[in-house]
């Protein structure tokens, strides 16, 4: 790259560095999106913990040489997870499930360089609106904190557990969509050359903010069921093997319910938070065809088309046994889901 061409690119005048702004919101928002597929890649083929350090310049390059991957593979040998689920993993083996961990961990380093670097020369280009650079800054910093959790998460299972903190993974899945959909309304307020607030709280507002909210709640519900593996009790639909209510679980007290390490009664909740969330969906459409708002009929359709699949993903991802296709397909959608619900809450707010 010539010294010409970065001087032309630092003296671009404001349209084109708009432009340029925006193509570059649109790559991180297809980055992102990337991630957390090969993020529940990651953890559908149990490969999160393949890794067992957070080496942030070392860990760029794999294993070159025979003993370097003896070296990896003896670290992973010393985990509860090898000990007692994976005792008979090859090394062959073991550096499939290492490179799912190895790819998750360079693209995420790939990710903080690509909003970083650009994020300093739309700071000292000073022809970014100073409300989009504030969105920008925070969405850096939930990208650090990212990083972070998935140390964190990556070291709850190197101890005690044969896997991770399902709460910490929830934490990680949630911030993750929390970055895609503060980057997704951007670019949304950029497009159409608006500046609409997300957490404008209106009569007319609030039921697709619930609805956002109903979203999130579901997908942390999902993470806990990933993490705690509690697909794979009770493969059966409608019914918990005979039963709404799992058989398996004795109510002494209130707190009972509160108990999100039970595995039956995490799928419990995940199951009819859809079922809530199939009946809210249904009351919205009433609400928006009562009263003909017309421009969002098209946003609606798209909601319910993505809501349907997810639903009967999730049906089928457990009925197949946690079938790993079904299972990332089924955490695509629900990205998809998340922003068919933004892009409709969008076109509703002022």
């Amino acid at each position: 790259m010539s010294i010409r061409y970065i001087l032309q690119i630092m003296y671009l005048n404001e349209d084109k560095i708009n432009k340029l702004f925006l193509y570059w919101l649109k790559g991180n928002l297809i980055l992102v999106f990337s991630i957390i597929i090969i993020g529940g890649l990651t953890r559908l083929t149990n490969s999160g913990l393949s890794i067992t350090e957070w080496e942030l310049f070392a860990g760029i390059f794999p294993p070159l040489n025979e003993d370097a991957w003896n070296n990896y593979y003896n670290q992973y040998k010393k985990l509860p997870q090898y000990k007692l689920l994976n005792f008979n993993m090859s090394l062959n083996e073991f550096k499939v499930i290492f490179y799912w961990e190895y790819v998750h961990r360079l693209f995420a380093r790939f990710i903080g360089l690509f909003f970083l670097i650009p994020l300093v020369y739309f700071h000292f280009s000073k022809k970014i609106k100073n409300n989009y650079m504030t969105i920008c800054y925070l969405v850096f910093l939930l990208i650090l904190f990212q990083g972070f959790i998935g140390w964190y998460m990556v070291k709850s299972g190197l101890i005690n557990d044969i896997t991770v903190s399902h709460y910490r993974l929830s934490i990680h899945l949630i911030t993750a969509i929390f970055i895609i959909s503060i980057i997704f309304w951007l670019i949304k307020n950029i497009s159409s050359n608006t500046n609409k607030n997300f957490f404008n709280i209106s009569k007319n507002n609030i039921p697709f903010q619930i609805l956002i909210l109903l979203i999130f709640m579901q997908i942390i519900l999902g993470a806990f069921v990933s993490g705690l593996d509690a697909g794979k009790i009770y493969q059966t639909w409608p019914l918990m093997d005979k039963n709404y209510f799992p058989d398996d679980i004795l109510i002494k007290n209130l707190k009972v319910f509160l108990d999100f390490d039970n595995h039956s009664l995490v799928q419990f909740y995940h199951r009819n938070a859809a079922y809530l969330l199939i009946v809210y969906v249904i009351f919205l459409t009433i609400f928006i065809y009562k009263r003909s708002l017309i421009a969002l009929y098209k946003p609606l359709h798209i909601l319910l088309f993505f809501l349907i699949f997810q639903v009967m993903l999730g049906i089928l991802t457990l009925i197949s046994g946690l079938n790993i296709y079904l299972a990332s397909i089924h955490q695509i959608t629900g990205v998809l889901l998340v922003f068919s619900a933004i892009n409709l809450y969008y076109l509703r707010t002022k």
